[in-house]
């Protein structure tokens, strides 16, 4: 039995389905950690995080075990190592943890609480474990949990009641904002139940719309936190315990600082675009920069993220577009030092005009002028990318998405999208920090990388003259407000009329918002921000009859689906 043990935090970046590359990663880690007594990694890190369906192929997960089997006899003679791994046994798939100590796989834990909610279905794929006992290493009781376990209080206490020293949680836990609070908090609530210190491990970087944001910690008996690993990027951290006559605590060791919400959000979009261009192999992405916020943002993050040279941009004047979204457009790429080509839509759109003359014979134009408009911008997009292999990033925010307010196969074209979880507000709050703040490892300028105006001009999509989204939406503040309510809180009208909306402003969001649905199936994936993002997060059905959000009385044909009237790029 020993009195003291060296612990690594390996917080790395894994890639799902990657397994030669997540462990070569680790035995990276594994070497830079000689002299530690254990190294511990992420839930299921061989397979990377979340492996979703893949662990349904018995080949991948014959693979996996097989990877782990080997890595523990390459690491014999060196720290044991604690690695998440899909795992079965008795004929069932788990998500399990195993101990690799002196050649072989020493133990396993299996999960016992699964995630079935927001982006996690883990019932769906894997069988629940029972609750865990205590691991022996050197002779101590390491009481490990997988990230839910901790959420819940059935594993902590099992493992408190069953002798564990110390408690380790192994989490795949992705950025949502202000969510580190709430572990940190959550663990100081199982550090005060059990009186045991807790070692947290986190992955970092991105796996298709999930941000990993790291923030590993390891927490004494007092629930003081005595070493915070970095946000954002890869790191190993040492954290040093000693046995005392009151148990184990652990010394004083590095503080990162923690992000505020602001930067934590911008630095999510970064890594999230990021990782998402890089694991899937894109040379670059292009996209359209209008002269507005959201490609400006969109343009910002996409240079800090990959580098000027593999970001492309493209100016799509059409006869309403102003003189001042063309300057401003080519300021942005001059502060951002990124290439901008100009491709005029006009000829486009005589073209159309003269193809579709014979079948609009007789009707004025309206909103199908506008959307194929949209439609030419991503049309010239995905020629771009088809050509030259750069991934088409769209441009549209959250509160574009949820009223419907864009266009199928026009602005919503892409492959990928930075924005999509990011309110219209946020963004203004997000381009403003930017243009004060460069953070640190980003690879655009420092100063300025949009004008002012284009911060400070009303929003307007110019599909026709003197075009505001006032015109067809309500204020942004009011209309963020009324969103998250609906969306994040599931709020009735008369709670959100009671902050101070008119029902007939909820009543009508509310309706642009379930009516879009279908636009939001078909929209590409992107960075997941707040606790309620569209696509697994909140899963609504297209086809849906229910009108009535709360007691009010129901509007004028409300329980029949009237139609609400259309917005601007809002039919199809």
């Amino acid at each position: 039995m020993t009195d003291s043990l060296s612990i690594a935090i390996a917080q790395l970046n894994p890639t799902v389905g990657d397994i030669a590359g997540n462990l070569g990663r680790l035995r990276d880690a594994w070497r830079e950690a000689a002299g530690a007594d254990l190294v511990v990694a992420s839930e299921l890190f061989v397979a990377g995080y979340p492996p979703e369906d893949l662990v349904l192929k018995p080949a991948f997960v014959a693979a996996c075990e097989a990877a782990v089997k080997a890595f523990a006899v390459e690491i014999k003679d060196g720290p044991a190592v604690l690695i998440g791994t899909p795992w079965r046994q008795d004929g069932k798939l788990y998500n399990a943890v195993a101990l690799l100590a002196e050649g072989q796989v020493a133990a396993l834990r299996f999960k016992h609480d699964l995630p079935n909610y927001g982006v996690f279905d883990e019932k769906r794929v894997f069988a629940a474990g029972p609750c865990p006992g205590p691991m022996v290493l050197k002779g101590v009781r390491l009481g490990v949990m997988i990230c839910e376990d901790m959420w819940s209080l059935d594993a902590t206490e099992t493992l408190q009641e069953s002798g564990a020293e110390i408690l380790i949680v192994v989490n795949g836990s992705p950025f949502e904002s202000e969510k580190q609070h709430q572990r940190a908090e959550l663990a100081r609530e199982r550090v005060a139940y059990t009186n045991l210190p807790l070692l947290y491990v986190n992955q970092v970087g991105g796996q298709d719309e999930l941000v990993f944001d790291g923030a590993s910690f390891a927490m004494d008996a007092s629930g003081t936190m005595k070493v915070q690993a970095p946000e954002w990027v890869s790191a190993l951290m040492p954290t040093r315990w000693t046995r005392t006559a009151d148990g184990w605590t652990v010394e004083e060791g590095p503080m990162a600082p923690r992000s505020e919400p602001i930067p934590a959000i911008y630095h999510a979009m970064v890594l999230g675009l990021s990782d998402y261009v890089r694991k899937n192999g894109f040379p670059g992405i292009v996209l359209g920069l209008s002269g507005g916020i959201d490609s400006a943002l969109t343009a910002a993050v996409a240079v800090d993220a990959l580098g000027a040279d593999r970001v492309h941009c493209v100016m799509m004047p059409s006869p309403y577009t102003s003189r001042d979204s063309l300057e401003d457009a080519a300021a942005c790429a001059e502060f951002l030092g990124c290439e901008l080509r100009e491709i005029n839509i006009g000829p486009g759109m005589a073209a159309y005009a003269e193809m579709l003359a014979p079948s609009f014979e007789g009707r004025n134009p309206d909103i199908t002028e506008e959307n194929i408009q949209a439609r030419i911008r991503g049309m010239n997009l995905m020629a771009l990318s088809n050509k030259f292999g750069w991934m088409v990033v769209s441009t549209g925010n959250k509160s574009e998405m949820s009223v419907g307010y864009s266009t199928l196969y026009g602005d919503m074209c892409g492959g990928f999208s930075v924005l999509k979880d990011v309110y219209k507000t946020t963004v203004f709050e997000l381009s403003r920090f930017r243009n004060e703040r460069r953070l640190p490892g980003m690879m655009g300028p420092s100063g300025l990388v949009m004008p002012d105006r284009v911060i400070t001009k009303p929003p307007s999509a110019e599909l026709k003259p003197d075009q505001k989204d006032q015109d067809t939406l309500p204020p942004y503040d009011a209309l963020d407000d009324i969103l998250e309510c609906l969306i994040e809180n599931e709020a009735t009208v008369a709670d959100i009329v009671a902050r101070g909306h008119s029902e007939e402003t909820v009543r009508r969001v509310w309706k642009m918002l379930d009516r879009a649905e279908y636009k939001r199936r078909q929209a590409p994936p992107g960075v997941k921000i707040t606790r309620r993002a569209f696509g697994r997060d909140r899963r609504y059905p297209i086809t849906n009859a229910f009108q009535s959000a709360g007691p009010l009385p129901a509007v004028s044909g409300e329980t029949t689906r009237a139609p609400v009237p259309p917005v601007s790029g809002d039919n199809s």
